[in-house]
């Protein structure tokens, strides 16, 4: 039995993967091997806490519910949920937090069957059409009521 495990062992320690950056003595090739230069460490930022100044949660166990928030370094979040008709929650909400230029970001949303729409002078929106794109587009509805089509 002791001759088994011993042979067993030995085999599993030859079969093992080797994990070497220089080649074995039996390999006929010969690998180069190259190091890249290290990235150079951002500098370490000390954070430290930050306090809870107010954290007010209810759920009624029905499916609504309500959170409110504030940290001590101006976040602010506050969310009401309530059922919505196909089994999912929905919640309207709001949050708030500093920007490095000393303004705020405020985010406000809504979460419901439709998905989430979020609503913020800082979310990027797509350009106005120019002019003349949107009267072609008019003239392309006022055609299409009077029965025009295109193949």
């Amino acid at each position: 039995m002791k001759t088994v495990l011993l042979v067993c062992l030995a085999a599993a320690a030859l079969a093992s993967p080797q994990f070497s950056r220089f080649p074995s003595r039996f390999s006929t090739r010969r690998f180069q091997t190259f190091s890249a230069p290290l990235p150079t460490p951002a500098p370490r930022i000390d954070y430290r806490p930050i306090a809870i100044l107010r954290d007010e949660r209810e759920n009624y166990g029905d499916g609504n519910f309500r959170y409110e928030f504030e940290t001590e370094n101006g976040i602010r979040v506050n969310a009401l949920g309530t059922p919505g008709f196909r089994g999912q929650s929905n919640i309207r909400g709001s949050y708030s937090y500093p920007l490095p230029n000393g303004g705020f970001a405020e985010v406000n949303y809504v979460a419901d069957e439709n998905g989430y729409r979020a609503e913020s002078p800082l979310i990027p929106t797509p350009h106005p059409l120019p002019a003349h794109a949107i009267e072609q587009i008019r003239i392309a509805e006022e055609q299409r009521r009077r029965g025009i089509t295109w193949e």
